[in-house]
């Protein structure tokens, strides 16, 4: 009976182990995932304001060809 005790004291504790090692696997995920996220909303934003500077420099390169002619 104490064997039957100990074997499942040491199987609920190896499971409750498991499980906090799932869960801080989780909160990197979730970290890892959210730094992600806000280096692809800052790369955005970049790429953003690139394609509005070059569409100005395109649309003054435009302006200016006209003019010449």
């Amino acid at each position: 009976m104490l064997l039957i005790v100990i074997v499942w004291q040491i199987a609920a504790t190896w499971r409750a182990r498991m499980l906090a090692a799932r869960e801080d696997e989780y909160r990197r995920l979730t970290a890892k995932y959210a730094q992600l996220l806000e280096d692809n909303v800052e790369l955005h934003r970049r790429t953003s304001e690139e394609l509005t500077q070059a569409r100005q420099a395109i649309a003054s390169m435009e302006k200016m060809m006209r003019e010449i002619e």
